[in-house]
């Protein structure tokens, strides 16, 4: 018996026998009929049967059951602002803060929602949480990647220059350095030169400043 011999024998058991409409016991019948018959196994079957590709005795396809969403899109909107309020901690951290923090963030106006969607937030799990602020995120994430970085006025307003771009060949270019002369340890007594250096002309000065910084002493 070929694959299409078997497609239509399955079908014609499957309308015969009601299968969509009876009890778990009597859809054995049909099941054991056909697996005696075909050599097939008892598993594979079924699955192929719940795929859908055999149309039921009432000429309906099966529908596939679908489980609604209990935390839906007002959920995540008021989970996602709740999680920027309080700088973006990991569900174990934001969990507690929801349970005693939702009501007094909606007096002081920070939050806006329902009362539902406040009621499910506050109950909300942990893992839950870090399930559905995932893709929020995630767009953040790309917002800091890839936006215009914006300088500040300061570094705007003064050239600087890395050391690829420099003139060594021009003089006024000056590299400054800043030396601690304190050994491995920044403690107590010591000196600092601030040494200035005309590339181009090889003119240097330095200037020597003391610094002291109290050591700390375990008590």
């Amino acid at each position: 018996m070929d694959m299409q011999s078997r497609n239509q024998y399955l079908q014609t058991l499957i309308q015969a026998h009601g299968y969509h409409t009876t009890s778990k016991k009597e859809k054995a019948n049909p099941l054991d009929e056909y697996c005696a018959n075909t050599g097939q196994a008892r598993k594979y079957v079924i699955r192929k049967i719940r795929s859908g590709k055999y149309i039921r005795q009432d000429g309906a396809k099966r529908q596939k059951r679908t489980r609604a969403h209990y935390y839906d899109g007002y959920v995540k909107e008021a989970l996602a602002r709740c999680w920027e309020i309080f700088d973006y901690p990991c569900g174990q951290r934001l969990a507690p803060l929801l349970k005693t923090e939702v009501e007094p963030l909606r007096a002081l106006g920070e939050l806006v929602c329902s009362d539902t969607v406040a009621r499910k937030i506050a109950k909300i799990g942990f893992r839950t949480i870090d399930e559905k602020v995932k893709h929020e995120k995630e767009v953040r994430r790309k917002k800091g990647k890839y936006h215009k970085k914006h300088h500040p006025l300061l570094y705007q307003k003064i050239p600087v220059k890395v050391f690829s771009e420099q003139d060594r060949g021009k003089e006024g270019t000056i590299q400054i350095d800043l030396v601690e002369h304190c050994g491995q340890k920044a403690s107590r007594e010591f000196i600092c030169t601030l040494s200035c250096t005309d590339i181009a002309a090889g003119w240097h000065e330095g200037t020597v400043a003391k610094h002291d910084i109290e050591s700390k002493t375990k008590r």
